[in-house]
């Protein structure tokens, strides 16, 4: 578990300046925070550094000489500094994007605790933060389009679409080709690295199957089954899959730890109140606020018994997962059509298809 989280800037007149840190108790001396900017200096760079500084192992991002700012994760010596740095620039991002108005500061305690678990997190969770992040946002919709796309082009038209403040477009690339939803190559003739989509993002609320099998084993007196059937069944009959829903959801209940710990449970029992609040022993600090919010984005239903007791149920679950993008054999055979691609970019990216297509196949068989 980090210890803290120090934002810094450099000011020429006062040196090194300090402008929030988590928690508020937290202390860095300014010959650290020196070392630090001291040693970005060195590279020149964007990106993230490790160091160790006596007793501290700390992992820094820098934003860039544009609009230079210090993200400064303090951990325990036995932590892996390297394991942060994704979580390191999608805060940044975070901070600037309210940066102007200071509204990043209310965020820091939220920010601080999402970067705490990243190392940690499981691909549902993995893949909310990656997809809410606006920058891998415009680089997905932009390969679901195009399949492939030279890497010099991108760097270029995200700069142009992109003008909320930093993002280092090398470090972006490198997250997604680690989580498998990109893959970057070099083909003869091509004067840039190509980058190809490999994996596309799959988002879908669904009924909470395994609580409607059978739903008295998992909590909920048998009064109320009928009444839980209904009000899952009038939800689907009009639901409609949207991006806008999928990113709130994603928002509000995946990418929040503290609610995603109560959906976790919700998902294998129906349960009370008494026993939402064990989970503060998970660090679940508000257990009415998480329950609001699943109430709001419509993902649980509450039944009341003659005595007052409440139970909580899903009233529907959410699923994203990484999908093999079969649609792009079509994008392929009409971009071979129209000649928008090169003939050999287009059966580069039918080789990459097929051995992404192979090892995943390989891989559910193993699992299997």
């Amino acid at each position: 578990m980090p210890i803290g989280l120090v934002i810094m800037r450099w000011d020429i007149k006062v040196s090194t300046e300090i402008l929030t840190k988590y928690p508020e108790e937290l202390i860095i001396s300014d010959e650290t925070l020196m070392q630090i900017y001291a040693a970005h200096e060195y590279t020149g760079e964007p990106g993230m550094i490790s160091l160790l500084v006596g007793p501290l192992n700390i992992a820094s991002y820098y934003t860039g000489r544009e609009k230079p700012l210090y993200i400064i994760l303090l951990l325990n010596l036995d932590e892996d500094a390297d394991a942060y740095e994704g979580g390191l620039s999608d805060i940044s991002r975070v901070i600037f994007q309210n940066f102007e108005d200071d509204a990043y500061l209310e965020m820091i305690p939220f920010l601080f605790q999402r970067l705490s678990t990243y190392p940690n997190l499981n691909e549902e969770q993995s893949l909310a933060i990656t997809y809410l992040d606006s920058v891998n946002r415009l680089i997905i919709n932009r390969l679901r389009e195009e399949g492939v796309i030279t890497k010099s082009e991108l760097k270029i038209w995200l700069k142009d679409r992109y003008r909320e403040g930093f993002f280092d477009v090398d470090a972006i690339l490198m997250e997604l080709i680690k989580k498998e939803i990109i893959k970057e190559t070099s083909v003869k003739g091509m004067p840039s690295e190509l980058i190809f989509l490999i994996n596309d993002l799959f988002m879908i609320r669904r009924p909470p199957i395994k609580l409607l099998k059978n739903p008295v084993e998992r909590g909920l007196p048998e009064r109320f089954v009928e009444e839980y059937n209904v009000a899952i069944r009038n939800f689907f009959q009009k639901y409609r899959p949207t991006d806008e829903d999928n990113t709130k959801i994603l928002d509000q209940v995946i990418a929040d730890p503290q609610i995603y710990e109560i959906l976790k449970l919700l998902r294998i029992s129906i349960v009370t109140k008494n026993v939402l609040e064990k989970l503060r022993k998970k660090g679940v600090d508000d257990i009415d606020g998480g329950l609001k919010k699943l109430w709001n984005n419509q993902m649980i239903h509450v039944f009341q018994d003659t005595k007052g007791n409440e139970y909580y149920a899903l009233l529907t679950d959410f699923y994203n997962s990484l999908l093999y993008p079969k649609y792009m054999l079509n994008t392929i055979i009409h971009q071979y059509g129209v000649k928008s691609k090169s003939e050999g970019v287009l059966i580069e990216y039918l080789n990459v298809l097929d051995d992404n297509y192979r090892s995943t196949k390989l891989l559910t068989e193993e699992e299997e």
